[in-house]
């Protein structure tokens, strides 16, 4: 049986875009015939909050959606995350990035025109990596995106959905635009690209369906699932929720939360009609 999830991270309560993307990913796997799966993507530890979590599921069963349990956990699996970044170090295509946010910027700006979009970084020599290592420094590790796609060659993704201009069915992966990755953080020791396509083949999810705005993610995602020799998931990209000024619903921006809809006396059914759906059945 496919699998398909709603990936939400605790940093906020939702609003009306995660509730169109958490009923669109329900109704698909309600048309597929697959399990519906909710993970709690919460490796961020500065910025998740329990209260958040807790509220999500509150919002997802308002809204009349049921879920898997128990339900997986980003905090709980950081060895996992560990172990994909020990193969790929093993391979050679990751190296510690020293450089600061400044030092990328400067870099970034300094790039010929002509230049791929991502930021593309330098691997220390030995000895200097050493004395940063021994003088105690930060570093994130990144992915060398040159020698990650000499690695796996050719890829490509299969979207059902629609992402820029329209594209969509086989499309050959580019991940020139997002540059030399960040796969493990400095402050949280792995980041969102590595933990999400390990999580993915965990779960066994067969179709990953989210917001138009994680089109681009997939190039970088499907490169790392070949690295790794992990399945690949269909793709299939929705709209965004806009909002009256014309830009998406974010946490960020202060959207209207789904509680304070509710606490307003909306039904869950007035807002599944206002974002195209049916009214939940029982």
């Amino acid at each position: 049986m496919g699998a398909v999830r709603f990936a939400p991270s605790p940093t906020g309560y939702l609003h009306k875009g995660h509730a169109f993307s958490a009923l669109t990913v329900f109704e698909t796997a309600r048309q597929l015939g697959a399990r519906f799966v909710v993970r709690i993507e919460d490796i961020d530890f500065t910025r998740c909050r329990p209260p958040f979590e807790a509220a999500m599921f509150e919002d997802l069963a308002w809204l009349g959606l049921e879920w898997e349990t128990p339900v997986l956990r980003q905090s709980a699996h950081l060895a996992d995350y560990l172990a994909a970044l020990e193969t790929l170090k093993e391979a050679g295509l990751v190296y510690r990035s020293f450089a600061t946010r400044k030092e990328i910027a400067l870099a970034m700006l300094s790039a010929p025109h002509d230049a791929p979009d991502g930021y593309r970084g330098v691997p220390p020599a030995a000895d200097e990596e050493a004395a940063r290592l021994a003088a105690g420094e930060p570093f994130a590790w990144r992915l060398n995106l040159a020698a990650a796609q000499a690695a796996a060659g050719p890829l490509s993704f299969f979207e059902t959905g629609e992402g820029p201009d329209g594209v969509h069915g086989a499309i050959a992966v580019d991940a020139d635009p997002a540059g030399d990755v960040v796969l493990a953080r400095k402050d949280v020791g792995v980041a969102y690209h590595l933990a999400v396509v390990v999580d993915d083949a965990r779960q066994r999810i067969t179709d990953v369906v989210r917001g138009a705005d994680l089109f681009e993610a997939t190039h970088v995602q499907r490169l790392l699932q070949a690295l790794l020799g992990l399945p690949e998931p269909r793709y299939h990209h929705h709209r965004l929720i806009t909002g009256a000024d014309g830009r998406r619903l974010a946490k960020r921006d202060d959207a209207e939360t789904l509680r304070s809809i509710r606490e307003r006396g909306v039904t869950a059914d007035a807002v599944r009609a206002e974002l195209g759906f049916s009214p939940h059945p029982g």
